[in-house]
This record gives C-alpha cells, structure tokens and sequence, in this order.
C-alpha cells in the first residue's frame, strides 16, 4: 500500500570512542573488500568495547577479539577489535559479556588493553560490519569522530 509505511530504519552506535572511517581504507582485503559484509571502522581511542545495538550476543569469539550482537530488527553487527588480533590468543582481552546476554546500546561486551594490541597486533583499527545484509536496503554511513553510543550508522 504505502511504501513508506513499511520502511524500517534501524540505527547502529560507536562501540567505543575514536574516530569513524570507511572500510575501505582497513589494511586487510577481507573487511576492505566487504567479504564478510558492509559497515565502518573505528580507529578507538578507548578500550571498552560496548554493544552497537539492542540485541542478544550471539557470538564471542573464543580469544575475545571479536563479538556479534543480534537484534530483534533483524541485524546482526560484528565487531572485530583490531586486525590480526585473533593471533594473541586472547592477551589483551577481557570479557565482560556473554553469549546469550540481552544487551542494550552501551553495555560493556570486551574491555581491551589498547596500549598491548598496539604492541603485538597488525592495527588497532576496528571493523563494525553488519554481517546479514539480507533485509538491508541502503545503509547511512557517518565518518566522524564519535562517542562510544553516538550513532554511526542509520540502515534502512
């Protein structure tokens, strides 16, 4: 009838503070490429890593470098802290969350120790990636810097 009327418009927020730049511009071809789906990268200038949506976390990675947080909106946001990350066996990384967790915007999933991730990882630099495009329309990206819980990204 309307098309207006079924339009859905969900809102994605800074994990962390720092700066917000495209994912193209990430030193690895599997999130510059989009392999593993669309979104933003944030270049974080503090260690709490918090939820981007409302949502159950559906998955920590075994070494803590990674979470995704599934929402009842059909999103699905990963957050992959850092790059080549998963190689420090969880040294840097301390999980606050769990998987099965109700979240809301804000709630600390992984605090991470910047100053040892700089030292031992390829970059600290964060890939915030919606990884099932499959009901994602157009997606708003916003490249600035950014509080942990300012928006990011509107997807529609």
């Amino acid at each position: 009838m309307f098309g207006f009327l079924k339009r859905k418009v969900r809102d994605i927020y800074a994990p962390a503070d720092g700066q917000i730049v495209a994912l193209e511009s990430v030193d690895d071809e599997v999130f510059s490429q989009k392999m593993v789906g669309d979104g933003v990268a944030l270049m974080p200038v503090t260690g709490s890593f918090t939820a981007p949506i409302d949502g159950v976390v559906s998955k920590i990675f075994s070494t803590n470098h990674a979470y995704s947080i599934k929402s009842d909106k059909d999103l699905e946001v990963m957050v992959h802290i850092g790059l080549e990350t998963v190689a420090l066996e969880g040294q840097g990384f301390t999980r606050v969350a769990k998987e099965g967790d109700v979240v809301k915007v804000g709630d600390v999933i992984i605090e991470a120790d910047l100053t040892y991730i700089k030292a031992h990882a390829k970059d600290i630099i964060t890939p915030i990636i919606i990884s099932d495009e499959s009901d994602v329309k157009k997606i708003e990206k916003k490249y600035v810097i950014v509080k942990a819980g300012d928006i990011i990204m509107e997807v529609n």
